[in-house]
């Protein structure tokens, strides 16, 4: 069984990762296959959203701060089967996931975070609790400009691993989400020199000099996907609504994501 916790700014797509991870259930990774089954009804209603929203040609609503949620226990708690399939050298494995989708604005303010702030100190805890593996983390805003604030906000986050002894057993998996752009497509085969290296060098850095290089890995990962193998384009366009920006398929029928599951097989090896 492998717990881990999810989180990233604000508009990096966890929700929708979350829901594109349970509607394919048949799933073909960028090197391996898998199978996927939601365990939970938490996670079966991401299938429903999949199919009665995205797939509807309408975006996910994100995962926010309000009424309903003032502490951890009151958001979504998700838990999948994942069946990796065996090959010629790999042995079939089955991992357990279980996973929680925190709001952005947890993330964003880890930098100032308040003692009235009571969420983020449980979402701190929580994150970083003995029985939790890993993080995936989720950039998105891969401008330059936000890439002070990344590096200074990642500083702070390692410095709370090492608070509570967790800076050699914790495993981080640093994710260029929406990789589908056509800016950044080209380098999600590797995303260490040609994403984080290129557009968040700071952030990289960090990241680098600060954890045991055996527990960081980075990823480029999409939701979405492209169209096709000839057709490079993003399956995705910008929509706007009342909660402002959002995404939405451009094409459902040749919806295909790529790199979902890799990251998490990599937070739950032996």
């Amino acid at each position: 069984m492998g717990n881990i916790c999810i989180i990233g700014p604000r508009a990096s797509g966890k929700t929708t990762y979350l829901a594109g991870l349970s509607y394919f259930d048949e799933y073909r990774g960028a090197r391996s296959r898998y199978k996927i089954r939601p365990l939970n009804d938490d996670s079966r209603e991401l299938t429903d959203k999949a199919e009665n929203t995205i797939l509807q040609g309408l975006s996910v609503d994100p995962t926010r701060l309000g009424d309903r949620i003032h502490t951890v226990d009151d958001l979504p708690y998700y838990s999948f089967q994942i069946e990796i399939q065996g090959g010629l050298f790999k042995p079939r494995s089955i991992v357990q996931l279980n996973v929680r989708d925190y709001p952005g604005e947890v993330f964003e303010k880890i930098l100032h975070a308040s003692e009235e702030d009571s969420i983020y100190e449980e979402f701190i805890d929580e994150c970083l609790m003995d029985d939790v593996e890993g993080c995936l983390l989720l950039f998105t805003e891969w401008e330059s400009s936000n890439d002070g604030f990344y590096s200074k906000l990642m500083n702070r986050f390692i410095e709370m691993m090492d608070e509570r002894d967790r800076l050699n057993t914790y495993r981080l998996a640093v994710v260029m989400s929406k990789c589908e752009r056509g800016e950044i497509w080209p380098g999600r085969l590797d995303p260490e020199t040609d994403l984080f290296g290129v557009y968040l060098k700071k952030t990289l850095k960090t990241l680098k000099q600060r954890l045991p290089p055996q527990n960081l890995r980075f990823f480029a990962m999409s939701t979405f996907g492209v169209l096709g193998r000839y057709d490079p384009r993003p399956n995705r366009v910008d929509a706007y609504g009342s909660d402002g920006r959002a995404s939405i398929l451009r094409d459902p029928p040749r919806w295909k994501p790529y790199n979902l599951i890799e990251p998490l097989y990599w937070l739950n090896r032996p």
